[in-house]
Protein backbone atom coordinates (compact mmCIF):
# COMPACT_ATOMS: atom_id res chain seq x y z
CA UNK A 1 0.00 0.00 0.00
CA UNK A 2 2.03 2.64 -1.45
CA UNK A 3 -0.49 5.56 -0.98
CA UNK A 4 -0.91 4.47 2.99
CA UNK A 5 -2.17 7.73 4.99
CA UNK A 6 -3.20 5.92 8.21
CA UNK A 7 -1.19 3.65 10.41
CA UNK A 8 -2.37 1.95 12.66
CA UNK A 9 -1.07 0.20 15.72
CA UNK A 10 -2.64 -2.17 17.94
CA UNK A 11 -1.44 -4.17 21.01
CA UNK A 12 -1.83 -4.84 25.13
CA UNK A 13 -0.25 -2.34 27.47
CA UNK A 14 3.53 -2.33 27.55
CA UNK A 15 4.47 -3.17 24.27
CA UNK A 16 5.75 -0.23 22.56
CA UNK A 17 3.17 0.90 21.06
CA UNK A 18 3.61 4.79 21.76
CA UNK A 19 7.32 5.09 20.85
CA UNK A 20 7.54 3.07 17.81
CA UNK A 21 4.44 5.21 16.74
CA UNK A 22 5.90 8.09 17.11
CA UNK A 23 9.25 7.03 15.37
CA UNK A 24 7.01 5.85 12.43
CA UNK A 25 5.39 9.79 12.72
CA UNK A 26 8.16 11.09 12.45
CA UNK A 27 9.47 8.89 9.15
CA UNK A 28 6.18 9.57 7.32
CA UNK A 29 5.54 13.24 8.31
CA UNK A 30 2.27 12.08 10.00
CA UNK A 31 0.58 13.56 13.10
CA UNK A 32 1.08 10.62 16.26
CA UNK A 33 -2.34 10.20 18.22
CA UNK A 34 -3.31 7.54 21.09
CA UNK A 35 -6.40 6.07 21.50
CA UNK A 36 -5.77 6.41 25.25
CA UNK A 37 -6.57 10.28 24.98
CA UNK A 38 -9.90 9.58 23.50
CA UNK A 39 -11.89 8.96 26.90
CA UNK A 40 -10.85 7.88 29.98
CA UNK A 41 -10.55 4.55 31.68
CA UNK A 42 -8.39 3.11 34.89
CA UNK A 43 -4.72 2.81 33.24
CA UNK A 44 -1.66 1.90 34.57
CA UNK A 45 -2.49 1.36 38.73
CA UNK A 46 0.99 2.46 39.78
CA UNK A 47 2.45 6.19 41.19
CA UNK A 48 5.00 7.68 38.73
CA UNK A 49 6.43 11.37 39.64
CA UNK A 50 4.38 13.40 37.57
CA UNK A 51 1.32 10.28 38.61
CA UNK A 52 -0.61 9.42 41.55
CA UNK A 53 -2.99 6.69 41.37
CA UNK A 54 -6.52 7.63 41.99
CA UNK A 55 -9.02 5.84 44.37
CA UNK A 56 -11.41 4.87 41.75
CA UNK A 57 -8.08 3.15 40.22
CA UNK A 58 -7.43 1.24 43.12
CA UNK A 59 -10.62 0.50 43.73
CA UNK A 60 -10.80 -0.72 39.87
CA UNK A 61 -7.74 -3.36 40.38
CA UNK A 62 -8.16 -4.19 44.10
CA UNK A 63 -11.83 -5.62 43.50
CA UNK A 64 -12.70 -6.52 39.89
CA UNK A 65 -11.60 -10.06 39.02
CA UNK A 66 -9.48 -10.72 35.73
CA UNK A 67 -12.50 -11.62 33.58
CA UNK A 68 -14.40 -8.23 35.21
CA UNK A 69 -11.36 -6.31 33.93
CA UNK A 70 -11.43 -7.60 30.90
CA UNK A 71 -15.52 -7.16 29.97
CA UNK A 72 -14.78 -3.88 31.70
CA UNK A 73 -11.68 -2.51 28.77
CA UNK A 74 -13.81 -4.14 26.35
CA UNK A 75 -16.80 -2.53 26.94
CA UNK A 76 -14.94 0.83 26.80
CA UNK A 77 -13.44 0.03 23.97
CA UNK A 78 -16.51 -0.96 22.17
CA UNK A 79 -17.56 2.66 23.26
CA UNK A 80 -14.47 4.37 21.74
CA UNK A 81 -14.84 2.30 18.42
CA UNK A 82 -17.46 5.24 16.27
CA UNK A 83 -14.81 8.15 17.23
CA UNK A 84 -11.85 6.06 15.86
CA UNK A 85 -13.12 5.40 12.90
CA UNK A 86 -14.41 8.75 12.78
CA UNK A 87 -10.69 9.70 12.98
CA UNK A 88 -8.96 7.00 10.74
CA UNK A 89 -11.95 7.80 8.13
CA UNK A 90 -11.04 11.66 8.23
CA UNK A 91 -7.07 10.92 8.11
CA UNK A 92 -7.34 8.53 4.84
CA UNK A 93 -8.16 11.43 2.63
CA UNK A 94 -6.51 13.69 4.59
CA UNK A 95 -3.61 14.79 6.72
CA UNK A 96 -1.61 11.62 7.54
CA UNK A 97 -2.06 9.91 11.18
CA UNK A 98 -0.47 7.16 13.55
CA UNK A 99 -3.10 5.63 15.19
CA UNK A 100 -2.24 3.47 18.55
CA UNK A 101 -4.02 2.03 20.74
CA UNK A 102 -5.24 -0.84 22.72
CA UNK A 103 -8.64 0.25 21.66
CA UNK A 104 -7.67 -0.79 18.00
CA UNK A 105 -9.40 -4.38 18.82
CA UNK A 106 -8.48 -6.73 15.22
CA UNK A 107 -12.07 -7.53 14.08
CA UNK A 108 -12.98 -3.98 14.06
CA UNK A 109 -9.92 -3.01 12.25
CA UNK A 110 -9.87 -6.04 9.81
CA UNK A 111 -14.29 -4.98 9.15
CA UNK A 112 -13.24 -0.97 8.50
CA UNK A 113 -13.73 -0.27 4.89
CA UNK A 114 -11.49 2.90 5.14
CA UNK A 115 -8.62 3.32 1.91
CA UNK A 116 -4.95 4.00 2.53
CA UNK A 117 -5.24 2.53 5.90
CA UNK A 118 -2.57 -0.20 7.46
CA UNK A 119 -2.35 -1.98 10.61
CA UNK A 120 -0.13 -3.85 12.78
CA UNK A 121 -0.18 -5.60 15.92
CA UNK A 122 2.50 -5.43 18.86
CA UNK A 123 2.60 -8.77 21.01
CA UNK A 124 5.60 -9.29 23.69
CA UNK A 125 6.22 -12.58 25.40
CA UNK A 126 4.73 -12.44 28.63
CA UNK A 127 7.30 -12.81 30.84
CA UNK A 128 8.53 -9.51 28.96
CA UNK A 129 5.48 -7.91 29.84
CA UNK A 130 6.05 -8.78 33.53
CA UNK A 131 9.67 -7.25 33.36
CA UNK A 132 8.42 -3.76 32.07
CA UNK A 133 5.28 -3.45 34.68
CA UNK A 134 7.80 -4.46 37.16
CA UNK A 135 10.20 -1.81 35.94
CA UNK A 136 8.04 0.97 35.23
CA UNK A 137 6.17 0.62 39.01
CA UNK A 138 9.31 0.07 40.69
CA UNK A 139 7.71 -3.44 42.19
CA UNK A 140 10.52 -4.32 43.95
CA UNK A 141 10.49 -1.31 46.32
CA UNK A 142 6.55 -0.96 46.13
CA UNK A 143 4.22 -2.14 49.51
CA UNK A 144 2.16 -5.41 49.33
CA UNK A 145 -0.61 -3.50 48.41
CA UNK A 146 1.17 -1.57 45.19
CA UNK A 147 2.39 -4.98 44.13
CA UNK A 148 -1.11 -5.97 44.16
CA UNK A 149 -2.60 -3.85 42.11
CA UNK A 150 0.39 -4.08 39.45
CA UNK A 151 -0.46 -8.19 39.44
CA UNK A 152 -4.18 -7.18 38.63
CA UNK A 153 -3.20 -4.82 36.01
CA UNK A 154 -0.84 -7.53 34.21
CA UNK A 155 -3.45 -10.16 34.50
CA UNK A 156 -5.33 -7.96 32.52
CA UNK A 157 -2.86 -6.61 30.13
CA UNK A 158 -1.61 -10.54 29.86
CA UNK A 159 -5.68 -11.86 29.12
CA UNK A 160 -5.82 -8.97 27.18
CA UNK A 161 -3.13 -10.19 24.33
CA UNK A 162 -3.92 -14.14 24.60
CA UNK A 163 -7.51 -12.74 22.92
CA UNK A 164 -6.29 -10.03 20.94
CA UNK A 165 -3.77 -12.64 19.34
CA UNK A 166 -6.59 -15.11 19.04
CA UNK A 167 -7.93 -12.38 16.75
CA UNK A 168 -5.05 -11.80 14.72
CA UNK A 169 -4.52 -15.41 13.77
CA UNK A 170 -7.67 -16.20 12.95
CA UNK A 171 -8.24 -12.96 11.04
CA UNK A 172 -5.02 -13.49 9.21
CA UNK A 173 -3.28 -10.22 10.35
CA UNK A 174 0.35 -8.73 10.77
CA UNK A 175 1.62 -8.35 14.04
CA UNK A 176 5.29 -7.77 15.17
CA UNK A 177 6.63 -9.13 18.16
CA UNK A 178 8.24 -6.27 20.34
CA UNK A 179 10.09 -8.25 22.50
CA UNK A 180 13.11 -9.58 20.46
CA UNK A 181 15.68 -6.75 20.82
CA UNK A 182 14.74 -4.83 18.15
CA UNK A 183 15.43 -1.00 18.42
CA UNK A 184 13.27 1.48 18.56
CA UNK A 185 14.08 2.39 14.46
CA UNK A 186 14.57 -1.30 13.30
CA UNK A 187 10.84 -2.05 14.63
CA UNK A 188 9.68 1.52 12.92
CA UNK A 189 10.98 -0.03 9.72
CA UNK A 190 9.12 -3.02 10.26
CA UNK A 191 5.80 -1.43 10.94
CA UNK A 192 6.46 0.70 7.40
CA UNK A 193 7.73 -2.76 5.50
CA UNK A 194 4.31 -4.59 6.56
CA UNK A 195 1.72 -1.79 6.37
CA UNK A 196 3.13 -1.00 2.42
CA UNK A 197 2.44 -5.15 1.78
CA UNK A 198 -1.04 -4.72 2.38
CA UNK A 199 -3.68 -4.61 0.70
CA UNK A 200 -6.75 -3.94 3.60
CA UNK A 201 -5.61 -2.82 6.83
CA UNK A 202 -4.14 -5.49 8.68
CA UNK A 203 -3.45 -7.87 5.81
Amino acid sequence: MSDVRVVLIGGTSNTGKSTVAQAVAEKLGFEHRSTDYLARHPGRPWRTPEHEVRPHVVEHYATLSTDELIASVLDHYERLWPRIEEIVTAHATGPGLVLEGSALWPVRVANLNVPHTGAVWFTADPAVLRARVHASGHYDGATPEERHLMDRFLARTERYQTLMLDDVERLGLDRIDTGTGRTVPELADAVLAAVHAQHAAGR
